[in-house]
């Protein structure tokens, strides 16, 4: 087999990138607050900036880390501060304010151990379903068992489970 050169910067074209297989997802958390998530089948500004814009009040103070895709934040919310990642800069304190995203990149860890752990495999199909019920069990985790499952039966209302036929079979 002859080798082709791969010019710098890129890589071979015969082995998948290392994110090939991850489905990107964004996540809201107000400080000590809920937590909304989305699957965004690719992040950029463009598809970001709704979204941010529907479910951030123009009054907060947003941070994130250092991405380009946040550059319009400065101008459409009251502040967006930023940590530096790539500069090992996880926090800091600035006019009285603590900087960090340590708050939701703590609730993402608790996703990818219950797909590692528990789940072991998530669909692109089914990912907002994931979302959803972690997005639930973080946004009820001051609530008692009781508390907890009168708020998951009361999201059922008026609601059914139905069974589809399968394709091609007779009824």
């Amino acid at each position: 087999m002859i080798s082709q050169a791969v010019k710098p910067g890129e890589r071979q074209k015969d082995r998948p990138a290392p994110t090939d297989n991850k489905a990107p997802v964004v996540s809201l958390l107000q400080r000590d607050g809920k937590v909304k998530s989305f699957h965004i089948e690719k992040i950029t500004a463009e598809k970001l900036k709704p979204v941010l814009k529907e479910y951030i009040s123009k009054g907060a103070v947003v941070n994130t880390d250092e991405s380009g895709v946040y550059l319009f934040a400065k101008d459409h919310f009251a502040g967006h501060d930023t940590v530096n990642h790539s500069e090992s800069e996880y926090a800091r304190r600035e006019n009285g304010r603590l900087i960090t995203t340590n708050t939701v990149e703590g609730y993402f860890s608790l996703i990818k151990r219950g797909v590692y752990g528990t789940f072991h495999h998530v669909s692109r199909e089914h990912l907002h379903r994931y979302l959803s019920e972690f997005d639930f069990r973080y946004n009820s985790r001051d609530t008692s068992d009781g508390e907890r499952t009168e708020l998951a039966l009361g999201q059922v209302t008026g609601k059914r489970l139905t069974y589809r036929t399968r394709l091609g079979a007779e009824n």
